[in-house]
């Protein structure tokens, strides 16, 4: 996501700041594009006072000048930062949590979609974080797979108003198995305040109104070494997903976008409205092209070949540990 909004200077937000991990991430981006961290000022709210501290150590040990809040009552309820706009919010906030406190914001100014169930804060996030963007700013948000499809209380009709009022840019679907923990597949939303221009490394963003880039980057990833549940994407597939959206936008210095079956399509408010404004990418993007790269084939039989390996010697030793108890002579 860091590599995809390019933070590079202005005004950084994360909502749920966590330990600060996004703030890092767009240090290392801009360190390793000759850029100066201190052209970014960073905010940041975090509600858990042990993870409050930790993020204020992490960016202080790196030399970034933050300014990040312990909110004990949540950034939904109580926005510390409500009269800010910011350049660039990154955010990965927590999946379907009930216990926002929706009931007592049915009439909060920020859901200019329509107003969140009560049920789930997915797009009362989505729409906190687009009413902080700035006049040219942009969004990127992890969101749970439901948040491209749900359609119970109210949340399609949200959906629809977001491609509507062209406030999304992109979607991304993720590979599984990308976050500790958890085994479960999720994605990005790309949001923008003005699709109609804006500038990225010095070139000039052309218009993208009434137009959602999809990406399905869903059988990417590899499994981390030592690892059976554990995947992640490797430079190369970060590099291929972020260069897409960059030149998608218009960045003449990564080439000009085409779409490309199976991984990605520039699909219009019409196209979009055909699919009853269900954002799952592999409905727009078609089926993936299948790969002849052998180092890939390669790899993939070397972990089939592991993971039978060691089912077949668990098998064994529950043989042997039966034998045992019966008493039985081999």
């Amino acid at each position: 996501m860091v590599e995809m909004l390019e933070p590079t200077h202005g005004r950084v937000y994360d909502p749920c700041c966590g330990s600060g991990g996004f703030f890092v991430q767009s240090e290392k981006f801009i360190s390793a594009h000759q850029g100066r961290v201190d052209d970014i000022a960073v905010y940041g709210q975090e509600r858990n006072p042990a993870t409050f501290r930790l993020a204020r150590m992490n960016l202080a040990i790196r030399g970034i000048f933050a300014d990040i809040r312990w909110n004990p009552e949540g950034t939904l309820l109580k926005n510390a930062f409500p009269d800010e706009r910011f350049d660039f919010i990154l955010a990965n906030p927590p999946f379907n949590i009930s216990d926002w406190n929706g009931d007592l914001l049915r009439e909060d100014q920020r859901w200019t979609f329509g107003t969140p169930p009560v049920g789930s804060a997915n797009f009362a996030w989505m729409a906190h974080i687009h009413h902080q963007l700035s006049a040219n700013g942009i969004g990127g948000v992890v969101m749970s797979n439901g948040s491209m499809t749900s359609t119970q209380s109210g949340e399609g009709e949200i959906r629809k108003s977001m491609v509507l009022s062209n406030a999304v840019d992109a979607i991304v679907a993720l590979p599984g198995q990308l976050f500790f923990g958890t085994p479960i597949a999720a994605c990005l939303w790309i949001l923008a305040k003005d699709r109609s221009n804006g500038t990225a490394n010095g070139s000039k963003l052309r218009d993208r109104r009434n137009e959602v880039l999809f990406i399905d980057a869903s059988s990417m990833g590899t499994l981390v070494s030592g690892s059976r549940k554990q995947k992640e994407l490797s430079d190369d597939e970060i590099e291929r997903v972020a260069n897409t959206y960059h030149s998608w936008r218009g960045e003449k210095q990564v080439g000009p976008y085409g779409d490309i079956p199976g991984f990605c399509v520039s699909a219009n408010v019409e196209e979009i409205r055909k699919n009853d404004f269900i954002m799952t990418p592999g409905r727009y993007v078609g089926a993936h092209k299948k790969t002849n790269d052998s180092r890939i084939s390669k790899e993939n039989l070397n972990s089939l070949f592991e993971n039978l390996s060691q089912q077949m010697a668990e098998s064994r030793r529950i043989d042997e540990e039966i034998v045992r108890k019966l008493g039985w002579s081999q």
